[in-house]
């Protein structure tokens, strides 16, 4: 399987996003099995509203394009295939 970035923008406040990160996985446990949500970084922009960056394993790029119209409440600003991570310990000194 691959894995995602997908960067959204919320027109939700950060006190709506539990309901909004509840029906994320609930659709991904009944309609969309395929995917595997592994963790969301959230940053609440100076507006209020929710900014998230999540990391997906997915297929391919439409299940989770197809994923995030079923959630809805939000714009998708970037989905790219991760090619690797790193952390500093990759670069000693």
């Amino acid at each position: 399987m691959t894995m995602f970035l997908v960067e959204r923008h919320f027109h939700v406040g950060g006190d709506e996003m539990d309901a909004v990160g509840k029906k994320s996985r609930r659709l991904i446990e009944e309609n969309f099995p395929e995917i595997t949500w592994h963790h969301s970084h959230v940053v609440i922009s100076d507006d209020g509203k929710v900014r998230t960056y999540c990391v997906y394993e997915a297929p391919d790029v439409e299940a989770v394009q197809n994923h995030s119209v079923a959630l809805g409440m939000h714009d998708v600003a970037y989905v790219g295939e991760i090619a690797g991570d790193v952390t500093p310990e990759d670069f000693p000194l």
